[in-house]
């Protein structure tokens, strides 16, 4: 089982959320709520990884991930 950081953006012009994997170039999804969204980029990884396995090619990490604050 691996995991990979899905980053949530609200698109007002489609009012919904695109959900982009940067573990996986060009993996991305939507879906009207957050939780179709997440449903939505989970098939979309699932589909990624397998051509990946079909071609032979290796299955990449998640990325790394930091926060850090600032003076707003």
């Amino acid at each position: 089982m691996r995991e990979y950081t899905v980053i949530l953006e609200w698109d007002p012009d489609a009012q919904a959320y695109a959900a982009i994997v940067p573990a996986l170039p060009g993996c991305a999804s939507q879906g009207r709520t957050v939780e179709e969204a997440l449903a939505n980029a989970r098939e979309a990884v699932e589909l990624y990884l397998d051509v990946l396995r079909d071609e032979g090619k290796p299955i990449p990490e998640d990325v790394k991930t930091a926060k850090v604050a600032v003076a707003a």
